[in-house]
């Protein structure tokens, strides 16, 4: 895993943990990580993580709508 640092304005008072919940969430909502690794970025179990997602306005169902359409017509 690579380190990244980042520079967070001091007005967002966010902690170095709440920056990567927020971030892990985002790539899992974007589908860059699958939840198990978000959960890993944010230092969380895969169950306490899929709890947090919708503080994040994030949907723990992260599949395409076309997919779903796509399988939908499939039965």
């Amino acid at each position: 895993m690579k380190n990244l640092t980042l520079t967070i304005p001091d007005n967002l008072q966010l902690t170095e943990h709440e920056t990567k919940r927020f971030l892990a969430a985002k790539m899992y909502e974007t589908g860059r990580l699958s939840l198990g690794q978000a959960a890993e970025l944010a230092g969380m179990s895969k169950l306490a993580f899929s709890e947090i997602l919708s503080d994040y306005g994030v949907s723990i169902i992260n599949y395409p709508p076309s997919d779903i359409i796509k399988d939908a017509g499939r039965f």
